[in-house]
């Protein structure tokens, strides 16, 4: 009898296939639109340091809403908040493909953002489905959607950029979108949960603080380029970001039910593994806000390229990151998490400094791509685990919620950082009208995320050691 129950059921099968759809669409909605960022900054008339908010706000709403939408589907039930962020999610699909300035944009973007905290719900789903046994199967095949919806996304996603334009990428995934929605509807079925006598407190005042801090101090990223001109804006931007900071830190002390638990920050094992995470997440994104711009550039600025060019260099580092997720769960048995995250760090480093010296053809770029993406996915699954078995058992969902949450911050400023130095340094090209990121920024933007890279590097190499001599 025991054997039969960690049996995976035919509904659970079910249940574990359609919600994994969400990671395949999700990913591609927002791969598809890489190529397309050269585009965004033609038709919308904006500054490379302004683009970057096409990826950011996307992130920075993602963090604000996972925690909330999380506590609501406690109190409210996961398959009704599950079924509200889809709706959310597609209407901003929708706009997307209608969107005509920039503002309208990033008010497509932000929807698509509150997507993020669908994933979370569904994975809780797939934990009460799934015996404690078959978990694993279910997070491997979960996680490796996300990897396979950004190999897809790129590959179709060129193509219509390049025969169709840009809006037509929101209008490919919509109906995809409504139909899942209503096949979530339909077949997802999900145990009644006990309506809790005190509702749990939604910490509105520390989404707030965090939201604050971090665009506060993404503005200010974006004034650093004009030097002593704009001290002015760019000191009191970085105060507000420290004095949000300092009441966000306060605000999380008091709160019942925190977004970040700060008891569980000094954890010696989860606050470096979390920053490990946060580091990935920036450094995985400035890679892509810089590449798409540096192969569509003219000539001698760029490559001259496409965006299916863009889509071919990029290639290998979506196929390794799909590759690389999957046999990290095996091979994380078999060297154990700190080793594993180590190796990532190191890897991921070494591919960076290939980069800042390698980066004069598309196929030196795409070898570099696809060797750091073997080391951020060693990375991301090692630090991520070493959340999970770190964490008390009765903190898990928090500690792993916590961490999401931070990984999708660093993954925000990620493209401001990488704007920044595109915005900085520019040239004119003879014959072209506007102006491009030179060598100068995109050496500074691959020799930033080396230094930042071989933080973590440090960070995992002192985990590792602790553990050996713990």
């Amino acid at each position: 009898m025991a054997i039969e129950s960690e049996k995976i059921s035919y509904s659970a099968w079910m249940t574990l296939i359609i919600l994994s759809c969400l990671g395949l669409i999700a990913m591609y909605a927002e791969t598809m639109i890489l190529p397309a960022i050269p585009d965004f900054i033609k038709d919308f008339n904006i500054t490379y340091n302004t683009s970057s908010w096409i990826l950011s706000s996307y992130l920075i709403a993602g963090a604000v809403a996972t925690p909330i939408v999380g506590k609501l589907s406690d109190v409210y039930g996961k398959k009704k908040m599950l079924l509200i962020v889809m709706i959310v999610y597609a209407s901003g699909v929708f706009v997307g493909g209608f969107a005509n300035s920039l503002w309208l944009m990033l008010a497509a973007r932000i929807a698509q953002g509150i997507g993020i905290s669908m994933f979370p719900i569904a994975f809780g789903i797939i934990r009460e489905v799934l015996p404690e046994k078959k978990l694993a199967i279910g997070q491997t095949l979960f996680s490796s959607t996300f990897s396979g919806g950004a190999v897809i996304g790129l590959l179709v996603g060129a193509n219509i950029i390049q025969n169709y334009g840009w809006h037509a990428t929101f209008f490919s995934i919509l109906p995809v979108a409504v139909i899942l929605a209503f096949v979530v509807f339909r077949f997802i079925h999900v145990k009644a949960q006990p309506i809790p006598e005190t509702k749990s407190e939604i910490d509105l005042k520390g989404a707030f603080a965090l939201a604050t801090t971090v665009v506060s101090f993404l503005v200010g990223i974006s004034y650093l380029e004009h030097g002593v001109e704009s001290s002015f804006e760019f000191v009191g931007l970085f105060t507000v970001a420290a004095v949000s900071l300092g009441l966000f830190i306060a605000i999380e002390k008091r709160a019942k039910s925190p977004l970040v638990d700060l008891h569980l920050m000094t954890h010696r094992r989860l606050l470096p593994a979390t920053l490990i995470l946060l580091i990935v997440g920036l450094c995985t994104f400035m890679v892509y806000q810089t590449i798409p711009i540096m192969i569509r550039s003219p000539q001698p600025l760029g490559f001259g390229g496409n965006a299916i060019v863009v889509a071919a260099v990029q290639l290998p580092f979506m196929i390794i990151l799909l590759i690389g997720t999957v046999m990290s769960g095996f091979i994380l048995n078999r060297v154990g998490n700190t080793r594993l995250t180590a190796i990532g760090t190191i890897v991921s480093t070494v591919g960076f400094v290939s980069l800042l010296l390698f980066h004069s053809t598309e196929y030196m770029i795409g070898i570099t791509l696809a060797m750091i993406s073997a080391g951020l996915s060693f990375a991301f699954v090692g630090g991520f685990n070493i959340v999970l078995l770190s964490a008390p058992i009765k903190s898990t969902g928090i500690a792993l919620g916590m961490t999401l949450l931070l990984n999708l911050v660093g993954q925000s400023i990620g493209p401001s950082l990488a704007a920044m130095y595109q915005q900085t340094y520019q040239a004119t090209v003879d014959g072209v009208s506007g102006r491009f990121p030179t060598t100068e920024a995109y050496n500074l933007i691959f020799l930033t995320a080396t230094l930042v890279s071989l933080t973590a590097v440090v960070l995992a190499l002192a985990l590792n050691r602790r553990k050996i001599t713990a």
